[in-house]
């Protein structure tokens, strides 16, 4: 037992000396510490990026929601369904059915034009044209301000994130659609869903502003129960008279979300990386000094019994420390300046901007702190057993 007391005693004794040692070499630990939390910074606030537009796509939405879609198609915008089709659908049993009948919407999915905020740019917006279902399909969705579109009439109503993100989106305004100028008479929310980037209007007035007859691209559903998709989907799939495929909408979402996810990790990960590698050498730089101004301490320890082992652990540990301030700075920096920002960005399986705020979530905050320790224990590796092998002779003559 007192071998090993006796052994963390002196990782303790060394390990104090070095960080009491800290301020004579500020210079260099401030380096190395506003360099690894820049990595950090950068890795969690891209992370967060598309954890928040994950969150977006399919994360507020029921285990009850279900689309219909053509068979073979791979969003709305490639998708198509007839009067007839969308009739039969709707006849599925496995919906829940309220005073009005069943609860399915068949809708429409086209691209218009507007003025990015930020830029004055036009960008890719997505515009729906939706039947009475919609709204209790969609039972999270309500009017924040105005009023809800009249059936029948060229009127429109907006989300509550293209209010932010796109010009001219407020209530007495208008959109251009088609070739004729649309009232916006009411705001909504849906509960942070994708819908908040889009614009909503009567189903038929839009089919006839983009010239669509009768054509619909998907049927948004409400099941009765989560349990009661198999018996929906293999009412439709089994149907000689459809060729569609049935999903749960928080699965299509998050398949919607997949391609613009996986490039910004990506992104993400080798931009940190890269940074990473300059922040490796800043610790190794700061290391270095550090036994370098401690060389004759180092070796009078030694001298007095202070094992290799100890040397090493210590050198380590003071990287490591180094290392986690930095860590910490920076997750708190993306904490602080990323968390809840909101923006908006293409969506390539629609080719239509989505708007979404970044998602700071606890294990991204943890994700990057372990990236300092990894650099910090990585810059420490080498100083740590230059330290250990200084010859004590030489180094004690320097006195």
């Amino acid at each position: 037992m007192a071998g090993p007391i006796n052994w963390l005693l002196q990782v303790v004794s060394v390990t104090k000396f070095g960080l009491l040692s800290i301020p004579q070499r500020r210079g260099s630990a401030l380096a190395s510490i506003i360099g690894i939390a820049g990595v950090v910074a950068v890795l969690v606030s891209v992370l967060s990026m598309a954890t928040g537009f994950r969150k977006t796509m399919s994360g507020s939405i029921p285990p009850d929601a279900v689309i219909v879609l053509r068979s073979g198609a791979t969003s709305e915008m490639v998708s198509g369904l007839t009067r007839s089709d969308t009739r039969l659908i709707s006849e599925a049993p496995g919906l829940v059915h309220g005073s009005d009948g069943p609860l399915a919407s068949a809708e429409l999915f086209v691209i218009i034009d507007l003025p990015k905020r930020s830029t004055g740019t036009d960008v890719n917006v997505p515009m729906r044209g939706v039947e009475h279902a919609a709204f209790q399909v969609r039972d999270k969705l309500k009017i924040v301000e105005g009023r809800a579109f009249e059936w029948g009439k060229n009127e429109v109503i907006i989300g509550t994130a293209a209010v932010s993100q796109f010009a001219g989106m407020q209530v007495g305004g208008k959109i251009k659609v088609g070739r004729e100028q649309w009232p916006i008479v009411g705001i909504f929310s849906a509960n942070g869903a994708a819908a908040e980037t889009e614009v909503w209007t009567d189903a038929t007035m839009l089919q006839g502003a983009f010239n669509r007859g009768d054509s619909f691209q998907a049927v948004y559903g409400k099941l009765a129960t989560p349990g009661a998709f198999s018996q929906f989907k293999d009412a439709l799939t089994t149907n000689p008279q459809l060729d569609v495929k049935v999903e749960r909408q928080a699965e299509f979402n998050d398949a919607q979300s997949a391609m613009m996810t996986t490039m910004i990790n990506t992104l993400g990960v080798l931009v940190a990386g890269l940074m990473a590698v300059g922040a490796v050498f800043g610790a190794l730089n700061t290391m270095y000094n550090a036994v370098s101004a401690r060389t004759r301490e180092i070796a009078t320890l030694r001298a007095l019994g202070f094992g290799r082992g100890s040397v090493v652990f210590s050198v380590m540990l003071e990287s490591l420390a180094l290392a986690l301030i930095g860590g910490l700075l920076g997750a708190a920096l993306a904490y602080l300046f990323f968390n809840g920002h909101r923006t908006s960005a293409m969506n390539f399986q629609s080719f239509s901007q989505v708007s979404f705020a970044f998602d700071v979530t606890p294990a991204l905050l943890v994700k990057g702190i372990v990236w300092a320790a990894i650099i910090g224990l990585i810059g420490g590796i080498f100083p740590a057993v230059r330290a250990a092998r200084l010859p004590i002779a030489s180094a004690l003559r320097e006195l």
